[in-house]
């Protein structure tokens, strides 16, 4: 077994041992989990201070799944390192590795390799400038309605649940019970109409993009050709490759595209978007919304 298995072993040992662990080997395992590449190169001391625990803890929490101490602990993550497992691997050799792990790893090689060129080709053909012309568009705008049916409905509605965290006025559609075009029935140039349609495309989203644009709407089209007729009309054209080696086309360019989207959003607005951002998660703390981790 080589030093990344070994390593990955301990890593699902610690989560299996979770509800036996005390709130401070938790703090210290959780350090672990989310910061595997530290434990190979830190001290116990060193690693302690990180996690905002005492050094006994991390012996304890190692003694806990297995471990005689932290050293002992610790030699599989520092195997991984003198194998140079802990930076991203060759992608050859990663997926060759994947498709021999058994019956179903030429599937999970196949689905990983897609997901990956799917970004590199999304990304690829995007640049900075373009995206920066969208946000604008969006952040000087009245209001923003994201458009997506079937499986786009969610993507949709995920970013406009996460742009809502610090802007007021987007709106996913169709609204339950209602459509597209219904839903555009007010709008007018000074909104925003982003949407998104794969092939074979949904008649429903060109119509409402016919409307838009009839209405004097600023149109942002996500599809997967630049002859889609979402690309064709759209004022900000945005390419995504969604090939995957299932029946489905794969979403995971477009959610990508989004939330970086987004972020240039955020990234052009003015300081009072972070200010609401902090609120709105303040607010949820003090609502007891999130599940306070212990300090």
């Amino acid at each position: 077994m080589n030093g990344t298995n070994v390593s990955s072993h301990v890593l699902e040992r610690l989560t299996e041992e979770w509800d036996a662990l005390t709130p401070e080997a938790q703090k210290a395992a959780r350090y672990v989990l989310e910061n595997p590449n530290d434990v190979g190169v830190s001290t116990v001391r060193e690693i302690a201070e990180a996690a905002n625990v005492k050094p006994n803890t991390f012996v304890r929490m190692a003694r806990q799944v297995g471990f005689e101490g932290y050293e002992d602990f610790r030699a599989p993550f520092r195997e991984a390192i003198r194998k140079g497992a802990v930076s991203f691997p060759d992608r050859a050799r990663w997926l060759q590795d994947i498709r021999k792990s058994g019956d179903l790893g030429g599937l999970y090689a196949d689905m990983v390799e897609g997901a990956i060129r799917n970004l590199e080709e999304t990304f690829a053909g995007i640049d900075a400038d373009t995206l920066k012309a969208a946000a604008e568009a969006i952040w000087s705008s009245r209001q923003v309605f994201t458009l997506g049916v079937g499986v786009n409905n969610a993507n949709a509605r995920n970013f406009t649940y996460l742009a809502s965290t610090g802007m007021v006025q987007f709106h996913a559609i169709p609204r339950e019970g209602s459509t597209p075009t219904d839903d555009l029935a007010w709008a007018d140039k000074r909104d925003v109409l982003i949407a998104m349609s794969m092939r074979p495309y949904r008649a429903e989203v060109v119509a409402a993009i016919e409307v838009a644009r009839e209405q004097g709407l600023t149109i942002i089209g996500l599809s997967d050709s630049p002859a889609s007729p979402i690309i064709r009309a759209a004022d900000h054209g945005f390419v995504v490759a969604v090939d995957t080696p299932q029946f489905f086309p794969s979403s995971v360019s477009t959610i990508a595209l989004l939330e970086t989207l987004l972020s240039f959003v955020i990234a052009v607005a003015s300081d009072e978007i972070v200010d609401r951002v902090e609120q709105f998660h303040r607010r949820r703390h003090q609502l007891g919304i999130y599940m306070e981790e212990p300090e």
